[in-house]
């Protein structure tokens, strides 16, 4: 995908900073923030939160996943890009935002905490794997994928090496950018190199949680995988592993959802298939304790045809809504599930053809927004757990939304465009170019702005 040229409002355009360690296509201009001779970054700490804002310190928002503003102000005419910010490397990681301080992570290793629009620190982890380490993959280079998550001060975040392609774990200090502790998260059973870390870091049970799956084209012996780190880096890794011969990934962009005392995950397509085999957890939905010990599953009772035409559920993170969850995936069938019960092999409450999905919804009340590859959907389950659907948006409206200021925020990611709909009605209140996108992006929210992941940076976009 080729970067585009933002001409349609004047932009402030303000560049990273680049540390000795910096090399390769993304490096860029110095900035004023940091040293060029140096990663250290500068001591400062976030700026004081105003009472009315709620910071977005994780995926969506919040562990549940709804991708809700609660306190964006109501938005009245059209978004503006107020400034771009080039980092170096593409961003398929959403940025957080704790009291006003945001966080960006690149594929070049590289975090950087950013405060009204100016580079406050910069920690450069080392370097990523280049695409002749891996055995197939579709993100060249491969270093910090899943969005990090902030608890207790600290952020939480995975970045993959090369030389040999390996995964690990930092704790660095929100306040300066210093790494409070690492830890590596590759465990036995599986081909290290083939695994992927794409899915969002999620913080239960006072442990961080890091979901892995496989590379784009399913090769090599990965599995699916959830592994679960204490807050302060001590003690054993526990893990939940797929009990598949081979992949079964957990690797859509949401992560883990948890409700205040499960993790819910998507899992992807298994080796077993027609080809004959017993059930292997995969193309399901589980739900697993904060002992990462299996609670419940569901799985459609196509799972075998679904396995074998790779049209599984792992492609769109669990939805909580009240007493149902609401699941999705790659054949375009949706399914209500009971939360106390997810029902096991083939007993959904209901399901219908929806539409093909990719990675997370939002919800608001008793209405969810699913990013379909044929154009977000607005839809709603009622007392009875159906799925009604309220709209349809333009078909090349494809990315994974959230809502605040009365508004549904979902990007057009092949034109690389933010757009504004009405969420009653899916009807355009305004858009506005961000530059080239990942196929995952999705925005964070805080206030009034909005922060656009880039192949090349971060977009800040203001509602008005």
């Amino acid at each position: 995908m080729r970067p585009r040229v933002l001409l349609a409002v004047p932009l402030l355009v303000l560049t990273a900073c680049t540390s000795s360690h910096t090399t390769g296509p993304f490096a860029g201009p110095t900035s004023r923030a940091v040293s060029p001779q140096s990663s250290t970054p500068q001591s400062s700490a976030p700026p004081a939160e105003a009472s009315a804002l709620v910071s977005w310190p994780a995926y969506h928002g919040d562990a549940a996943r709804t991708g809700y503003a609660h306190s964006m102000p109501t938005a009245a005419g059209p978004p503006k890009v107020t400034a771009t910010i080039g980092l170096d490397g593409h961003v398929y990681a959403s940025p957080i935002v704790v009291r006003g301080r945001v966080v960006v992570a690149t594929e070049n290793d590289s975090v950087y905490a950013i405060d009204n629009g100016t580079i406050a620190w910069r920690r450069h982890l080392g370097s990523p794997a280049q695409g002749d380490e891996l055995p197939c993959g579709n993100i060249h280079p491969l270093g910090i994928t899943g969005t990090p998550v902030y608890s207790g001060g600290f952020v939480y975040v995975v970045a993959e090496f090369g030389g040999p392609p390996r995964h690990v774990l930092y704790s660095i200090k929100l306040s300066d950018g210093s790494v409070a502790w690492e830890k590596s998260v590759d465990l036995p059973g599986v081909e290290t190199k083939a695994m992927q870390e794409r899915g969002a870091l999620t913080v239960a049970g006072g442990r961080v949680w890091v979901p892995f799956g496989g590379l784009a084209g399913d090769c090599g012996g990965y599995k699916g995988r959830v592994v679960g780190v204490r807050l302060d880096g001590t003690g054993r890794a526990i893990s939940y592993t797929v009990p598949t011969p081979r992949e079964g990934g957990i690797w859509t962009p949401p992560g883990p959802a948890f409700d205040g005392r499960y993790l819910y995950v998507a899992v992807g397509n298994g080796e077993i298939g027609r080809r004959g085999g017993g059930y292997d957890r995969s193309d399901s939905v589980l739900k697993l304790s904060t002992s990462a010990k299996l609670v419940q599953l569901f799985s459609p009772s196509t799972w075998r045809a679904d396995n074998d035409g790779d049209l599984d559920l792992g492609s769109q993170g669990p939805t909580l809504l009240g007493k149902w969850v609401f699941t999705d995936g790659k054949r375009g069938t949706a399914y209500v599930l009971r939360r106390a019960n997810l029902g096991g092999i083939g007993h959904q409450v209901s399901s219908r053809a929806l539409c093909q999905s990719f990675g997370g919804t939002a919800v608001v009340g008793i209405r969810i927004y699913v990013p379909c590859t044929d154009g977000v959907r607005g839809i709603w389950i009622d007392s009875t757990g159906k799925i009604r659907v309220l709209w349809h948006a333009p078909s090349a409206i494809t990315g994974s939304p959230i809502v605040g200021g009365g508004r549904v925020w979902t990007l057009d990611v092949g034109a690389g465009r933010l757009h504004s709909l009405d969420p009653m009605t899916g009807a355009e209140r305004g858009s506005v170019p961000v530059g080239a996108v990942s196929r995952f992006a999705t925005p964070a929210a805080y206030g009034r702005t909005l922060y656009v992941p880039t192949m090349s940076g971060l977009t800040i976009v203001t509602t008005s």
